[in-house]
């Protein structure tokens, strides 16, 4: 009987049963992309990931990202919960496993530091793999029809609903306080129109949806939602803070800055979140997104593949 071992771990967290869960399959030579989606359906997590030897022999490994229904390029807490559990072997294909990893994947190369002490790894941090884009505005009715809200409640103030990318893109928009934010149901109806009407790049339409206060406007409460990926709620959203992050900053007047943005996510869901993003501007340029977090071990175990 033929089967692949994989591990699960929670990501951004350092409590059990919290974050956000992710399958890794370390070693997936063998297996073909109908496979992978395959097992990604079937653990129906929001993303499992396929790890596979490198094609330039200068990075650490190639990466498959899988939600439910597809491949995407790029996102933040598979790339986390990877590192996290590559970290712990004492070497990857046959080489070392360093202090930092190279991964390639669709969107580009993801670079991921892992933050040790005593040997255990409390951290791993990822750059976002390309630049921000700002796409194209959305307006607040489809917004509010897509989690059943009031128009009313979609805050416009900084910034107008609109999609946003460092390596995946989504529909990111703010709304008016944490009551708002917790009212919020997925509409799906509302996400079939949103993506009949939006241009996404060939990704479903995601919405990021968040709250924040005046007095601390980088402390961020936010919800994900992507029921046309089969993906009702995702407890965390590495790809998507990033971008927010990203895009706030470079909505910010000074031109040069440092800011350490902390995103609250899932908290809804009881599967609390916490996700830090280091953003970066020079000249009025968001120049570097770092995003990181805590990840814990939960399982392991054998897909069998025939037999």
């Amino acid at each position: 009987m033929d089967t692949i071992s994989y591990v699960t771990v929670d990501v951004f967290t350092s409590t059990r049963f919290e974050g956000n869960p992710l399958a890794v399959v370390c070693d997936a030579r063998g297996l073909s992309d109908v496979a992978m989606q395959r097992i990604a359906t079937e653990f129906n997590y929001s993303e499992v990931t396929f790890v596979l030897p490198p094609e330039d022999p200068r990075n650490s490994a190639r990466v498959g990202i899988f939600t439910p229904t597809m491949e995407i390029p790029f996102a933040g807490h598979p790339n986390v919960g990877t590192a996290y559990v590559l970290g712990q072997q004492a070497e990857l294909f046959g080489r070392p496993v360093g202090e930092t990893l190279r991964f390639e994947e669709r969107a580009g190369i993801v670079e991921v530091d892992l933050k040790r002490n005593g040997g255990q790894i409390e951290a791993a941090a990822i750059r976002a793999p390309q630049p921000l884009t700002i796409g194209e505005t959305i307006t607040e009715e489809t917004v509010a029809h897509c989690i059943s809200l009031d128009p009313g409640v979609i805050v416009a103030t900084t910034h107008a609903p609109v999609f946003a990318s460092v390596g995946l893109n989504f529909a990111v928009a703010e709304l008016k306080g944490l009551e708002a934010l917790a009212a919020a149901r997925p509409n799906l109806a509302g996400f079939q129109a949103a993506a009949g009407r939006q241009t996404t790049s060939g990704h479903d339409f995601s919405l990021f949806v968040y709250a924040r206060s005046a007095e601390n406007p980088w402390n961020i409460r936010a919800r994900m939602f992507a029921p046309l990926d089969n993906v009702p709620e995702d407890p965390a959203t590495g790809s998507a803070s990033a971008a927010l992050g990203a895009y706030l900053v470079s909505l910010a007047p000074a031109a040069d800055m440092n800011v350490r943005i902390t995103i609250e996510q899932g908290v809804e869901m009881g599967r609390r979140s916490i996700i830090a993003l280091d953003v970066a501007k020079s000249g009025g340029i968001v120049t570097d997104v770092v995003v990181s977090g805590s990840c814990v071990a939960v399982m392991r175990g054998e897909i069998i593949l025939q037999g």
